[in-house]
């Protein structure tokens, strides 16, 4: 059985990391942020931070939360719900790692590539041969 009290948490983080992308590339000064998501769901600073670190999401939390984040109710209930979720500054990377990619030659995209899996790997982890 999926554990719910995870499922919620990491879906929530994400729909925070979602409203932090979109304030800043809106300009907003990044300090604050996190007292605007709080009151965005309209619950305290001291609950937000709590719901960040430890503090389970109960069922109607869950749903305030959905209602004011604008997904459909059950949706922080769902595991593998954040890779969903649009992320602004993966996009840019991956437009800036796009771009890098196609001006280098043969030995720069053989660079780039070797330190992107090196980076890509788990901690613990072989490189590959």
């Amino acid at each position: 059985m999926p554990n719910l009290t995870v499922a919620r948490r990491r879906n929530v983080l994400a729909l925070h990391r979602r409203f932090l992308e979109g304030a800043i590339a809106a300009g907003l000064p990044a300090k604050g942020l996190d007292q605007a998501f709080a009151r965005k769901i309209e619950v305290s600073p001291s609950m937000w931070s709590q719901i960040k670190n430890s503090r389970p999401i109960g069922d109607t939390l869950a749903r305030q939360i959905e209602r004011h984040c604008e997904v459909e109710a059950g949706w922080l209930d769902k595991e593998d719900r954040a890779p969903e979720v649009p992320d602004a500054a993966e996009e840019r990377f991956i437009a800036a790692a796009r771009e890098a990619w196609r001006q280098a030659n043969a030995k720069g995209k053989k660079e780039l590539s070797g330190w992107l899996k090196q980076r890509a790997r788990g901690p613990g982890e072989e490189p590959q041969a």
